[in-house]
């Protein structure tokens, strides 16, 4: 497959992936604007409520309609054809001055080896399985990888792990259920050290329990992970489940109280009407987006580029 076609098939799963809430924002648009020929107040405000039914969110909503106010009032004349335009422009925009930067590669920085990465997250969102699949996508890049399973307060997460493991062909390192998951991150790390490994992900249990005690135990999982490679983890990694919706942005909120989060993965999108969460998310938390799930199957883990994913969107 040459780099044209790779790219030409990433567009079309991009494509297929949002189709549910391409159709739902497209349909609320061209209803808002049914019988207008230029950009007005009105319209503005039924854009509005397009984003914010949509999951954007109300406060980057705001900042979204008063850009567009702001190019109708420069431009003088804009007409409602050109507003979809105007959109994907002034969303790409915010999400560049957000920090959102493009992923050209599932790869990891030069002389960081290994590279550590802490996947947080609740039950049900598709955690384990976005683990599995980005070890499969970085074992394709040929790096090295070593999973951990330190989600030990529930047994289908070391077994479901254990088989996305054997799927891929990578090493998962694991104990007994109850297990302290500290100390499975620092056998973890002494594996993957002691093996020359370029990536490690380890799993973390899925509870959203008082923020202290969550606070604690992914402290002293970083601390104990920090005897083996000083400067563990190089990513804390918040896997969100899309189709929830307004929900996302509370496990955001609770999960960044917690820990330190610096990057995202949006799961789930290929089933759900909400994709606008991805926007409003990365936008209220300045943090980036890194990984969209798209599909069950093991390449449906696509990097997040903005422009590509504002225009599968917003796209005519």
């Amino acid at each position: 497959m040459g780099i044209f076609s790779f790219f030409s098939k990433k567009k079309e799963t991009l494509d297929d992936g949002l189709s549910k809430s391409k159709e739902n924002v497209f349909s609320k648009i061209t209803r808002a604007v049914a019988g207008k020929s230029k950009v007005d107040d009105e319209v503005l405000d039924d854009l509005e409520d397009v984003l914010v039914t949509s999951d954007v969110g109300v406060e980057t909503t705001l900042k979204i309609i008063r850009r567009i106010e702001e190019r109708v009032a420069r431009d003088k004349y804009v007409t409602t054809a050109e507003l979809t335009r105007l959109l994907r422009e002034e969303i790409a925009a915010l999400l560049a001055e957000n920090g959102v930067e493009d992923g050209e590669s599932f790869s990891i920085p030069e002389g960081t080896r290994p590279y550590v990465i802490m996947v947080v997250g609740v039950n049900g969102v598709g955690k384990t399985t976005t683990i599995g699949k980005l070890a499969h996508q970085f074992t394709k890049a040929g790096l090295k990888v070593v999973l951990g399973a330190g989600d030990t307060f529930r047994a289908a997460a070391i077994d479901q792990l254990e088989i996305w493991a054997e799927r891929v062909g990578v090493p998962l390192v694991k104990q007994r259920m109850q297990a302290d998951p500290a100390s499975v991150a620092y056998d973890t790390l002494s594996s993957a050290v002691s093996s020359s490994a370029d990536v490690v992900i380890i799993d973390t249990a899925g509870r959203l329990h008082n923020k202290v005690g969550l606070m604690n135990e992914l402290s002293k999982i970083k601390r104990v992970m920090q005897k083996v490679v000083p400067d563990a983890p190089h990513e804390v990694l918040l896997v969100l489940d899309g189709s929830t919706g307004q929900n996302a942005f509370e496990q955001a909120r609770q999960f960044t109280a917690a820990t330190e989060v610096n990057a995202l993965a949006v799961t789930k999108l290929d089933g759900t009407a909400k994709g606008g969460v991805v926007i409003g998310i990365s936008d209220q938390f300045k943090i980036p987006v890194k990984y969209i799930g798209l599909g069950e199957g093991m390449d449906d883990l696509q990097l997040f580029h903005k422009k590509d994913f504002v225009n599968s969107l917003f796209g005519e």
